[in-house]
């Protein structure tokens, strides 16, 4: 005899088309559009600190660079849907999320200018700093959901993690965590299509990447990654069901990499330029742009002007960056431990001698 002892379902949420016309009837917290307005303006914010952050990266300015074209309304809507009081935990990319958070353009450049000091952000200090290796925030942040429940405050980790990250098995330890713990956890998986050159395709067998959280008991969804709306009553979702002892949830966002990988990486070896060019069509930005114009909340005119603005406050963080002293060679030993072991300190010293300053 064979029964049936669990069914799942994996929902997809989608209110803005691609072409910016309004497939579902709005949440109630956006049904006003003049509501969507200044996130539309983060999200353009955030697109042009990008090109800017760019052109840095190819003129000898920055390192390598990860780029955030086309997750804007992923991650600003991440962001925005948090409270203060909430912990993030991202990858490298998340830009959006954080500078909604309150973390400093310039700490961004002195990131990715090779400066540590750059992850001590000034603001928000209880979120987690980049994190490089692949998908071990996920645990991060897990950790800090259960300091969240052993404590009772009403706090929630957020992490934010790719497509290939997904598969590594921190994600999943974190997951499982969060669901044997019942913990304010919210997993954001976001699905651009790329783990570098290997296709989505290629990393999972799974149907969505929401479905990952099955196996570890939280609730799991699926969102146009593409749409704020979608992105924003998402993230309202879990975040509600966190607080109020419900337990953890994944998100898979349905986005796309509209840039290479980072300034390190040439995507036109492995993916096609005509998949590329129907990823332009669901352009985060254009969707928003058109539904605020069609309601009379933007215009050209207006864009221009907010560039403008945008442009002058990202050359001031610019120019706080070009401006900031490099750290002496010794910061790099003398950071980590309170009493440094004995061959730390004598490669300080050799790197000190090696600068005439033994």
């Amino acid at each position: 005899m064979m029964t049936v002892v669990a069914k799942f379902e994996i929902e997809h949420l989608q209110y803005l088309g691609p072409d910016g016309t309004p497939v579902a009837p709005f949440p109630e917290a956006f049904s006003d559009p003049a509501t969507l307005l200044p996130l539309f303006e983060q999200m353009l914010f955030v697109r042009t600190f990008d090109s800017k952050a760019i052109a840095l990266q190819r003129t000898g300015k920055l390192g390598t660079y990860a780029a955030c074209l086309g997750h804007e309304a992923t991650h600003v809507g991440i962001g925005a849907a948090m409270a203060p009081e909430d912990v993030f935990a991202p990858s490298y990319r998340e830009y959006g999320a954080q500078i909604v958070r309150g973390v400093q353009l310039r700490e961004i450049l002195m990131y990715w200018g090779g400066d540590e000091r750059g992850n001590d952000f000034q603001h928000q200090r209880h979120d987690f700093p980049w994190c490089v290796p692949i998908s071990t925030q996920c645990l991060h942040a897990a950790g800090a959901a259960l300091a969240f429940k052993l404590r009772g405050e009403r706090r929630v980790a957020v992490a934010c993690c790719g497509d290939g990250g997904s598969s590594k098995t921190d994600t999943y330890a974190a997951i499982n965590s969060a669901g044997a713990y019942a913990l304010p956890f919210v997993q954001c998986i976001v699905n651009n299509g790329w783990a570098i050159s290997v296709p989505r395709s290629a990393q999972t067998g799974a149907q969505t990447l929401a479905q990952k959280g099955l196996a570890g008991g939280l609730h799991c969804l699926q969102v146009d990654g593409n749409d704020l709306v979608a992105v924003l009553e998402g993230m309202r979702r879990a975040l509600e069901r966190a607080r109020a002892g419900e337990g953890g949830s994944v998100i898979e966002f349905m986005t796309y990499r509209l840039h290479d990988h980072t300034t390190a990486d040439d995507a036109r070896r492995y993916r096609d330029e005509a998949e590329v060019k129907e990823a332009w069509t669901r352009d985060p930005m254009t969707r928003l742009r058109t539904y605020l114009t069609a309601q009379g909340l933007w215009d050209e005119d207006r864009e221009k002007a907010w560039i403008a603005d945008c442009t002058r406050r990202i050359d001031v963080e610019i120019n706080a960056y070009l401006e900031s002293k490099v750290q002496p060679v010794e910061a790099m030993f003398d950071y980590l431990y309170a009493d440094p072991p004995p061959d730390l300190l004598e490669q300080r010293a050799q790197a000190l001698a090696a600068e005439g300053r033994a």
